[in-house]
């Protein structure tokens, strides 16, 4: 990075916030849709870990592993 790295931005902070006037807004329902999908990930590490075996399992108080 360099020295004027804070400033990088500086020119367009402050520029107002682009509006099409083309396309209409979208709703909050249909912004939130677009991200639906990745709700589909909640639950995967809890699934992962149950499809996996827990090798803890098959040590024994002694240390040695029985599978």
């Amino acid at each position: 990075m360099n020295e004027n790295a804070a400033y990088d931005y500086s020119e367009i902070i402050n520029l107002p916030h682009h509006v099409s006037p083309d396309r209409p807004r979208m709703s909050m329902n249909d912004r939130a849709a677009q991200f639906a999908g990745f709700s589909v990930l909640d639950g995967l590490e809890a699934a992962m870990e149950d499809a996996i075996p827990d090798e803890e399992q098959y040590y024994y108080d002694d240390g040695e592993y029985r599978g």
